[in-house]
């Protein structure tokens, strides 16, 4: 969860209405929020960090799994309960209730508006019809943005770059699709545009997202686009060459999620290989057993995933792997989870993650047979997690000795009392950390937003602890 505030958001006038923000989900909703959040700002609107100090609210949603869609309600009825004037966005705003209407207007029928995903200008909309712009928006600046890329929610040394939105997928245990629609490429030229002016901005670390990383362009049949008057296909593997060439400039990484296991990943493996971008892949895989993955409906030929990893490590030996399970699909038996407790150890999956199967409404999953105990469920979950920390842990004692490069997310007194950090190993929020320990040498500091070199001294749970040198 992302909080009200936005510090890149600075009051211009005392005068100016004040908007409270909660972006809620996963980092593409994130992007959504920047978005609303930079037409906000470019129209003279201030934010506000209370509900209480806020002239209206908005909620950005997240509406995938029953957890989220408990902490989006209860979120909403707190913004009502405490300010009264709610806008609600995002997944959760494109959800039926049971009866078919919409479940946020169902369940809170006083919220102001209530739009989908993706869904910039009608929210502004909603905004100025509830709260009326305070000025001509092509006479007012934005503080303490990115230029062409806007207002970004994160700490200002990383950033999420949203290639495309939706997905052409469908597999059994999603409704994003029914959500955010099918797959839509952003144009290469307005991708490398906004990744140039975050650079330049000072980000040092770039997120490239969406929801299928791998399939950027085939909707538009990998159209030519251009970039600094050179022409570049709308594909991944030209955009992540592009990015490397401008992050290279700026001494900066890119790092991948959500790519899909296709063939074409092969041909971005050796810019990983010769550090043109991060050596680290967040491959959503979900299972191992291929009948699970033919109920799961997956892409990309499952059964075959061990055979590539271990060609991508051939390829890329220093190649992190992150990745996504769930556990107790329907119908699945103890011989297929025991296949994937055989596969995350042969595979060596440095960071996994995994849900116990969860029925969300509209999901297909849902209506094929076998659908397991709650209770068994959990269990499986719990069995996956020990054995996918054995093996990560195991990973990170290897490499206890070496100097690594470390980005600085925190250090107290310039890290003279040590700080926070990460490897090229380590997406920010969802993997491990480094702990930096109080540098030997007098003269040694190191800042936010830096990086440093240091040697590491000890494992912590998933986390590393090291010694800056």
């Amino acid at each position: 969860m992302n909080e009200i505030a936005n510090p890149s958001i600075k009051p211009n006038q005392s005068s100016a209405p004040k908007v409270g923000f909660v972006s809620l989900g996963c980092p593409k909703a994130l992007t959504d929020s920047e978005l609303i959040l930079t037409q906000l700002s470019a129209e003279g609107y201030q934010t506000s960090k209370t509900f209480e100090g806020a002239d209206l609210v908005i909620v950005n949603t997240c509406g995938f799994i029953d957890d989220a869609v408990k902490e989006s309600l209860d979120t909403i009825s707190e913004a009502l309960n405490v300010n009264g004037k709610v806008i609600v966005t995002g997944c959760l705003g494109a959800k039926e209730a049971d009866g078919g209407g919409n479940l946020v207007r169902e369940t809170h029928p006083s919220v102001l508006a209530v739009t989908g995903p993706h869904a910039t200008q009608e929210v502004m909309d909603a905004v100025h019809a509830h709260l009326p712009k305070p000025h001509d928006p092509f006479l007012d600046l934005m503080p303490h943005s990115f230029g062409v890329a806007g207002i970004k929610l994160t700490p200002r040394h990383y950033a999420y770059l949203k290639i495309s939105e939706g997905c052409n997928h469908r597999c059994t245990f999603c409704i994003i699709p029914s959500m955010r629609g099918d797959l839509v490429s952003r144009p290469i030229g307005d991708v490398l545009k906004e990744a140039h002016a975050l650079f330049a901005g000072g980000v040092k670390e770039l997120l490239v997202i969406s929801q299928d990383t791998s399939a950027y362009g085939v909707d538009v049949k990998y159209r030519m686009g251009f970039w600094e008057g050179r022409p570049v296909k709308t594909r991944m593997l030209e955009l992540v060459q592009t990015l490397g060439e401008i992050a290279q400039n700026y001494g900066a990484w890119v790092r991948l999620h959500y790519v899909y296991p296709y063939p074409a990943l092969d041909e971005v493996l050796p810019l990983m290989a010769t550090g043109a971008i991060l050596p680290y892949l967040d491959v959503p895989l979900q299972h191992s057993h291929p009948d699970v993955l033919k109920r799961m409906k997956r892409p990309a030929s499952g059964e075959k995933n061990l055979e590539r990893i271990q060609q991508w490590r051939e390829v890329c030996p220093e190649l992190v792997i992150r990745s996504t399970f769930i556990a107790g699909f329907p119908g699945e038996t103890e011989e297929e989870f025991e296949h994937l407790l055989h596969f995350v150890r042969e595979a060596q999956i440095d960071r996994a993650g995994c849900f116990a199967y969860s029925p969300v409404k509209g999901a297909l999953a849902n209506e094929l047979p076998g659908m397991l105990p709650q209770a068994v469920r959990e269990e499986r979950r719990s069995r996956f997690m020990a054995v996918a920390e054995e093996v990560s842990v195991r990973r990170l004692q290897q490499r206890v000795g070496a100097t690594m490069q470390v980005l600085v997310d925190s250090a107290i007194a310039m890290g003279k009392k040590g700080g926070i950090g990460r490897t090229y190993a380590d997406a920010p929020e969802i993997d491990g950390v480094v702990k930096l320990l109080p540098p030997d040498k007098i003269s040694k500091t190191y800042k936010v937003g830096e990086f440093t070199r240091a040697r590491i001294v000890g494992v912590e749970g998933h986390d590393l602890v090291a010694l800056p040198v």
